[in-house]
């Protein structure tokens, strides 16, 4: 403490003897001390003690804050230095309410810098002083009742004494010199209040039979109360971007776990002998939901991945499994409870919070995250099958509804400090709580979600969820992962389902194959009406080959009672993969609906059937044909398959691959012998459908929203360079369909250049000038399409990301030299269509940029587009460097692509037809 300011503090004390007041005025609220500020002289309140105390309030708000500072430095770590904290804080909070109805109050607590400065240090080392009381943790007495409320009560002093807004309080709190200490120690502070009534809950059973279970009750609901207050304050902020990015910045909370322990312990937090509390049970579910929360803020920030940082050490990633974990249990205990069966306990109902929505939000992204995938198909894909082992009934209403019979509600706990001080400072002046009244806080809806948008939310999530387990991703998934969820799916149907749904009813028997295959087929119809407001294409087509896959490996018999024993006995699921006959494709009307993922995985050779149900979409299923392509799949053959796929599902490695080939491979092999299709017309649409699901995306977003972005993309090509564009992009999206978060556009961004450069490279003409002048013998083609690729036998470019985005710039970097448009007379013709998204090359089918077209018939500037066998191309991502010459360059309309830009405010420029390539739809 600086020299003047003890100074200050004795002089203060002369005239006032400050310890007496804050022990006799925290009594009274804003209301009180506004009605005795009216009635005094000179800002000078008389109150009525034993010895009489004249208060002149100025003052006191001046050096109060200062004064609190000083008691907690000089004084014991006991229960007076909590009760006195928690008296003066009362305080405090008072005067700011007070603040904008007296202009001397708000000059000093509101506007006077110094005074405000010294409330948020009173704050920061109040929470510092509160984690020296980590060892009474199992102390039974007053202690954690003040410590929680004085936590509590600390955080919202600064919305009293900085704003209440939180876009200005995370402001104020980001720019302060110690902002990583405070997150520190709030993040400490908010685990030891959980631990304090982590610690309640576990013995509360002993004091229950000693006690009266309503005074017990009052204590544990108070506690959820400071709880989730605390937690809240911390939610709230890290809904605001600087606070959350800063957050991220934090390695103590995020590189090694503060932020994983202080959800794990709150996930952990159960009350058996308090389920018949609805306050209680309500305000344990509102606890949970809000850490999940935050950390679904964490994993959506788009500066900083949260899940790279926790995975940036085993410590922290073996927490984070853990946390997932629990998010799991989480959600198998609520999915369990069969809405239709739920009764209320209580004429009050509480809002539960958006514990069931936000758990499935975190699975979708942890599903959908390398480090974290194989984990959740161990621990949830049992769930996952026993879900669509359900009676097409249960399904139908559980996942194909518009409607369900209970429905989360998320809400605000509208903290008073002045009533939760209180209600601390008197339960523990009285030896019996019963005298003391219930603290009730109001509670505030935070959105006015509908019934349809709150189901239709959850049916997509779970639809995500199997997405992202079934999608592999090459390169960046493990190659033990490739079809890991297919297969144990398969196996987990064997188990029985009714241990884990106990309120539901299955099909069990011959029937419960077509019963698990009819869900799926309603499950996937409901999905088709979810797009694009709540789904998006990428993720149905995932569903659809999931549904397709397992169809061709399920066996109707291999649930027979007695074969199940057998199978369980012989080690699992395996017994499921064979079929007596391998399927017949000319069965089906020939009309199979079939698609392709990269979970499917089999690359070398591909089949593809017309689908007259799907508006003759095209669809494709990939597989890897073996070696001994003329062997046919016998009866003894299918001993031997099972055998290598039982090493698949228990190894996860390649041995199994090398002693044999796996049961999809040889089903996959039969498939294609019985389809009769020709050659050509399996290239045709096979590379399209496989670039559709390359990666794995998070973004929803329909079709207008696409359009609009695209049109953006012509004026700002640089976006995803720009964070504060992004969020602006974002937040225009979200008025035209479901909401965009900033992370998701960026996803989008990227996901769409790596797209369009992997397009681009499997399309563009062979260097070799032999390979160009025979693709001219063949003749002039009417449009070159980079959907396909140019000959059956072409290989297809890996699929990771990163490794695409890298190519692309050594492309562009290798050659220094400005290339010159030389044409080698290889390429083929494109019909161009004004506002077509295209890719340019140069004579040698290097990559030059995509672009959209913007003129194709005319002059422009003088020059015939027809004449010139050119068209007008507005430039959207260049891969060349800008000081490239053009191929037409003009003083009007510049010589490079940076001077086009300077002369016409975008990167428009002429380029020869037979360089540009067409890019497809998605």
């Amino acid at each position: 403490m600086r020299q003047g300011e003890g100074e200050a503090i004795s002089t203060v004390e002369q005239a006032i003897d400050l310890i007496s007041v804050v022990k006799e005025i925290h009594g009274l609220n804003s209301q009180e001390l506004n009605k005795l500020l009216r009635d005094s002289e000179n800002f000078t309140i008389h109150f009525v003690t034993e010895k009489g105390l004249d208060i002149d309030v100025e003052k006191l708000a001046g050096f109060l804050p200062l004064h609190l500072i000083a008691v907690l430095v000089s004084s014991d770590r006991d229960e007076a230095l909590l009760r006195y904290l928690l008296c003066g804080i009362r305080i405090l909070h008072s005067l700011c309410e007070l603040a904008p109805r007296h202009t001397k109050l708000e000059q000093i607590l509101l506007d006077d810098v110094k005074v405000s400065e010294q409330l948020i240090d009173l704050v920061f080392y109040v929470l510092i002083v509160l984690n020296d009381y980590r060892q009474d943790i199992h102390d039974s007495g007053p202690v954690p009742v003040l410590l929680s409320a004085l936590v509590a009560c600390s955080f919202y002093l600064l919305t009293g004494c900085i704003s209440s807004q939180w876009q200005d309080l995370a402001l104020v709190m980001v720019a302060h010199p110690k902002v990583d200490m405070f997150m520190d120690v709030a993040c400490r502070a908010i685990h030891l209040v959980v631990r304090f009534l982590q610690n309640k809950l576990s013995v509360q059973h002993i004091e229950i039979c000693v006690k009266s279970s309503s005074t017990t009750e009052s204590m544990v609901n108070y506690l959820c109360q400071q709880c989730e207050a605390s937690l809240q304050f911390l939610q709230l902020l890290c809904q605001q971007k600087p606070f959350r990015e800063r957050l991220l910045k934090n390695k103590e909370l995020c590189g090694k776990g503060g932020i994983l322990f202080l959800a794990q312990s709150i996930l952990k937090l159960h009350a058996p002998d308090f389920a018949e509390s609805s306050a209680i049970v309500a305000a344990l579910s509102r606890l949970k939901a809000k850490v999940l929360s935050i950390l679904l803020h964490l994993c959506e920030a788009e500066s900083i991945s949260y899940l790279d940082e926790v995975a940036s050490s085993p410590a922290s990633l073996d927490l984070a499994k853990s946390v997932a974990f629990e998010v799991l249990e989480l959600l198998k205990t609520g999915l369990s409870k069969n809405p239709k069966h739920l009764s209320a306990s209580s004429d009050r109902t509480y809002p539960m919070g958006l514990l069931q929505l936000n758990a499935m939000r975190l699975a979708d992204i942890f599903s959908d995250d390398s480090n974290f995938r194989s984990y959740i198909t161990v621990y949830f894909t049992e769930f996952l099958s026993a879900i669509f082992s359900l009676s097409h009934g249960d399904f139908l209403s559980m996942w194909c509804s518009a409607d369900l019979p209970v429905r989360e509600e998320d809400a605000t706990l509208y903290y008073e400090v002045f009533a939760a001080a209180g209600w601390a400072l008197d339960s523990v002046s009285s030896s019996d709580l019963s005298n003391t009244s219930n603290l009730e806080f109001t509670f505030i809806p935070n959105s006015n979600m509908s019934q349809a948008s709150y189901v239709h939310q959850r049916t997509s999530l779970f639809v995500k969820i199997i997405a992202n387990l079934d999608c592999f991703v090459p390169n960046i998934c493990e190659e033990q992962e490739r079809n890991l969820f297919l297969h144990k799916f398969l196996g987990c149907l064997l188990m029985d389902p009714s241990k884990l749904l106990p309120s539901y009813a299955f099909i069990t028997g011959p029937q419960k194959a077509s019963a698990v295959q009819r869900n799926l087929r309603s499950l996937l119809s409901h999905a088709e009406s979810l797009i694009p407001t709540f789904l998006n294409m990428e993720d149905l087509q995932l569903l659809r080959v999931f549904f397709d896959n397992l169809q061709l490996l399920m066996n109707p018999s291999e649930f027979e009672e007695n074969r199940v024993q057998d199978d369980r006995s012989l080690g699992g699921c395996s017994s499921l993969l064979l079929r007596r006959e391998p399927p017949n494709l000319n069965n089906r009307n020939g009309n199979l609906k079939e698609e392709m993922s990269e979970n499917s995985a089999f690359q070398e050779e591909h089949f593809y059937v017309r689908n007259s149900h799907m508006d003759q979409a095209d669809g494709v299923t990939r597989r890897d044909m073996i070696d001994d392509k003329d062997k046919s799949i016998t009866p003894s053959g299918l001993k031997e398959i099972d055998r290598d796929v039982q090493n698949v599902e228990t190894s996860g490695s390649d041995t199994s691959s090398t002693k044999g080939k796996n049961a999809v491979d040889k089903l996959a092999e039969r498939q294609r012998e019985n389809a009769d299709v020709r050659e050509d017309e399996k290239v045709e649409t096979v590379q399209t459908e496989e670039k559709h699901r390359r990666k794995r995306k998070r973004t929803i977003m329909n079709d207008e929203q696409v359009t609009i972005m695209e049109r953006a993309l012509l004026d700002e090509p640089e976006m995803q360079r720009n964070t504060a564009l992004i969020q602006s992009w974002a937040d225009k999206l979200s008025h035209h369909g479901s909401e965009v978060t900033c992370s998701q556009l960026r996803n989008w961004l990227n996901n769409r250049k790596a797209r369009l450069a992997r397009l681009s490279k499997d399309a563009r003409p062979p260097p070799e000038p032999d390979n160009a002048f025979a693709g001219k013998q063949g003749g002039p083609q009417q449009g070159h399409s980079l959907s396909a690729p140019d000959s059956p036998g072409q290989e297809t470019t890996p699929s990771n990301t990163r490794g695409t985005r890298s190519m692309s710039r050594m492309n562009t970097s290798e050659n220094p030299v400005a290339p010159e448009f030389v044409d080698y007379g290889a390429a083929e013709f494109v019909q161009c269509k004004p506002g077509q998204f295209i890719v340019l090359v140069d004579g040698r089918g290097q990559e030059i940029g995509k672009g959209k077209v913007h003129q194709v018939q005319g002059k422009w500037w003088g020059k015939s587009l027809e004449e010139s066998g050119s068209c007008v191309v507005d430039v959207v991502d260049l891969k060349a460097d800008r000081w490239v010459k053009l191929p037409y360059p003009s003083e009007s309309t510049g010589t490079s692509f940076e001077d086009a830009e300077k002369k016409l405010g975008v990167m428009r420029v002429m380029w020869d037809s037979n360089k540009i390539f067409m890019l497809r739809p998605q």
